[in-house]
């Protein structure tokens, strides 16, 4: 008789500072405090997270595995080990939801592959909770990561998006790593048509969270939101 799999949960983690109480379900904490083996991206933070979700512990003794940024089949087989004898493993991000916007998807589709189950987690997504509160097209969005580096090469992708955005009607979602957050809104402001509308949410879920939405016109028109190292999100969608 084979003997029954575990299952790899997929642990949401809070944004920021707030208590884990107000943003996660209380089954997501229950069944978080069960779990002995974790793959993870950063071992200290991942251990801070369980602090906070009350982890029976000690934390010393749980088995924290680190997430490869590539990996062949026989070491995420490897990771996923514990599984096949039967015990939970549970896929932790740094920050929201595991394998959207985060690293994990490799491990999740190998888990498919070796018939353990999967079981996603009920948690806060940076991007669902940014669109949800943006006044933006919710029927079809698409979420770009982030946009390139050069700032010849950002402005033709925002033009890009934002044509992209006028031909579908599609709301663009998009990210920069927090200290170029202020150039990238000037960048909006100076490429985007009037009409367009940006919605930037900043911090969300902790007691720092600010959003505002309006179309590019008024936002040249109104003072700069404090976005210099804040990880923010921006959408865009062109009428």
């Amino acid at each position: 008789m084979t003997a029954q799999r575990g299952s790899l949960f997929l642990v949401p983690v809070s944004l920021g500072d707030t208590a884990c109480e107000h943003i996660l379900p209380r089954d997501v904490a229950r069944i978080t405090r069960g779990i002995r083996h974790f793959v993870v991206e950063n071992a200290k933070t991942a251990r801070a997270e369980l602090k906070r979700l009350e982890h029976p512990g000690p934390l010393r003794e749980i088995d924290i595995q680190p997430l490869p940024e590539k990996g062949d089949n026989a070491s995420l087989d490897a990771l996923l080990a514990p599984a096949f004898d039967g015990q939970d493993i549970g896929l932790m991000s740094e920050a929201g939801c595991p394998a959207v916007a985060d690293p994990g998807a490799r491990l999740v589709a190998r888990a498919h592959a070796r018939g353990i189950p999967v079981r996603p987690l009920v948690g806060p997504s940076s991007i669902l909770l940014a669109l949800m509160a943006s006044g933006l097209n919710g029927q079809s969005f698409a979420f770009n990561g982030y946009l390139p580096v050069s700032e010849a090469e950002r402005d033709s992708r925002i033009r890009q998006l934002e044509d992209e955005s006028r031909r579908q009607r599609r709301t663009q979602i998009f990210i920069e790593t927090p200290y170029r957050n202020e150039r990238l809104f000037d960048a909006l402001l100076a490429i985007c048509r009037p009409a367009t509308r940006l919605c930037v949410a900043r911090e969300l879920t902790t007691a720092n969270e600010w959003i505002g939405s309006a179309s590019i016109a008024d936002w040249r028109k109104g003072p700069k939101p404090e976005l210099a190292k804040r990880p923010a999100l921006f959408l865009i969608l062109a009428d």
